[in-house]
């Protein structure tokens, strides 16, 4: 009978020492290797990626901010100067050329080109700096719900004072809803933006087809004219 209670308590001390090895491999005493041992036979499981620090995503977010404000507004310097380009050629056109036009016929198709395209230049261009803002009402249920953005001043022009600062004071107190909030602003800001750059692209594409067929034109318009009066 004791020698049956000492091979007892002999497996209980071997089975104390087993758990705590295993628990010092756990708890990295054992160094990486039998840690990395003791998770293979304790947790199958392939281990998540922890979420950056919030220092770090509040860093991306500001440099996502300021990269598309950036991009925004050369979107608008671009428009603003293909506006004012075309607008002066095509000044120039109708005061000096148009007049002209009666005694000098040949001119007509160069300058109907130039002209054409001028406008279509200005008009894609007076599209891309046009504003576009959406007049939705919007409730906070509705931002609760991720409806609206409470950051886009198109959303909380409808609300009333108290409603926005209430929608403010929430937002700010749930850190979750404050980062899909800023990357809902940030996407709808670069679509709008993808909009922009696509509209200009059009425009100058316009432009060069104008300068380059519309000065082609002249320069065929003169050569056939100075050949015909020698």
């Amino acid at each position: 009978m004791m020698k049956d209670v000492q091979q007892a308590q002999a497996h209980l001390e071997q089975a104390k020492a087993e758990l705590e090895v295993a628990l010092r491999q756990v708890q990295g005493d054992l160094g990486p290797e039998a840690s990395a041992i003791g998770q293979q036979h304790n947790n199958h499981e392939k281990p998540k990626k922890a979420p950056g620090s919030e220092r770090g995503i509040e860093t991306m977010l500001r440099s996502a901010y300021r990269v598309q404000m950036d991009l925004t507004a050369l979107a608008d310097n671009k428009a603003n100067m293909m506006i004012s380009i075309n607008g002066i050629i095509m000044s120039i056109i109708v005061a000096s050329i148009a007049p002209k036009l009666d005694a000098n016929p040949w001119l007509l198709l160069p300058t109907a080109v130039l002209l054409i395209g001028s406008m279509v230049s200005i008009i894609y261009a007076i599209q891309a700096a046009r504003p576009r803002v959406s007049h939705k009402p919007i409730s906070l249920r509705d931002l609760h719900a991720s409806e609206g953005n409470i950051l886009f001043f198109g959303n909380f022009a409808n609300l009333s004072e108290n409603e926005f600062a209430q929608g403010m004071e929430e937002m700010m107190q749930d850190r979750t809803f404050t980062y899909d909030t800023m990357i809902r602003n940030i996407y709808g800001i670069g679509s709008v933006l993808n909009r922009k750059f696509v509209l200009l692209q059009v425009a100058y594409t316009a432009f060069m087809l104008a300068l380059v067929l519309g000065m082609s034109a002249f320069m065929a318009v003169f050569i056939w004219v100075a050949v015909q009066t020698r």
